[in-house]
């Protein structure tokens, strides 16, 4: 790492940060010195948000289970010139409707009507949710390495919450970073940008509390409308991504059989940041498709 990043950078950052490049080190302490979070409350919570750009049209994008606003920090800085986008950071709100009440008081303080949605993993659920729940909030909609609702993962974790409650958080926390090692860091390309930004997050954001909140919203069954809202939709996935099964992408295309589908190939979980170019690429393709800038808003579902 260079001595600009050591000189604006804490010794967590550097120590973790130290074999990425330095162009996109530096890329993402720029992005947070230009963006720090505002705090908005509701209900009992604060939620850490982001507003950049100025453009008409506004993006909200949701992260997943491991994130936080600053992990969308490379489709924002592509993305700003021509569109408004909202980030925010999930407090530890362990129901789908908590989260979705929360968003839609943060969209409605900041007095916006509808948006592009873009939800990753667990933010692709939430997505999904708040497009069953609440149309005439959402333009169109981007699930990325998401699931729909199902059973799968309730099966293949039956037992898990009782002994996470009881397991020290310390612990819950090394097996974050051993998961991220050995499989979402080598699903990604081996790319030392998301694995540092991974790695970065179970010291500074994960705790026992919030792990435990996202995790039961993973969970959460949640039934979809028997018409389905009439609302641009796309797909992204990948070949290899070690979260989602074949199973639970079949499933997802099932679910949504009019959302165009891109498969980006051996790409991992976290493709918007190992492969951030394509990726946005893919999102400002979509939204020019659904509703091009300029053209004018048509309101509700």
């Amino acid at each position: 790492m260079d001595e600009n990043i050591e000189f604006e950078a804490d010794s967590l950052f550097v120590r973790l940060y130290r074999e990425v490049e330095p162009r996109l080190a530096r890329s993402l302490l720029s992005f947070r010195k230009r963006y720090p979070p505002r705090t908005f409350s509701h209900a009992g919570y604060d939620w850490p948000y982001i507003v950049a750009g100025q453009g008409d049209e506004t993006a909200l994008l949701l992260h997943g289970m491991a994130g936080a606003y600053d992990i969308w920090w490379q489709q924002i800085e592509a993305l700003a010139p021509h569109y408004r986008l909202i980030s925010v950071t999930y407090p530890p709100i362990d129901t789908l409707a908590g989260l979705a009440t929360g968003l839609l008081a943060l969209l409605d303080h900041l007095g916006v009507d509808n948006v592009h949605l873009v939800g990753t993993s667990l933010g692709g659920y939430l997505a999904q949710y708040l497009m069953a729940r609440h149309p005439d909030r959402v333009v169109d909609a981007v699930f990325g390495n998401t699931y729909p609702p199902n059973q799968i993962l309730a099966r293949r974790t039956r037992g898990a919450e009782p002994l996470l409650r009881i397991l020290p958080e310390g612990i819950i926390l090394a097996a974050m970073r051993w998961n991220i090692r050995r499989s979402l860091h080598p699903a990604g390309g081996r790319s030392e940008l998301l694995k540092a930004y991974l790695l970065e997050g179970t010291y500074r954001n994960m705790s026992k509390p919030l792990f435990l909140a996202r995790y039961r919203t993973v969970m959460e069954w949640f039934d979809l409308p028997q018409e389905p809202p009439r609302i641009p939709l796309m797909i992204l996935e990948a070949e290899n991504d070690p979260l989602i099964t074949p199973a639970l992408r079949a499933m997802l295309r099932e679910t949504y059989p009019e959302a165009a589908v891109i498969n980006l190939g051996s790409v991992g979980h976290f493709s918007y940041i190992n492969r951030p170019i394509p990726y946005t690429q893919m999102l400002e393709a979509f939204w020019q498709a659904t509703h091009p800038l300029g053209a004018p808003r048509k309101h509700g579902p």
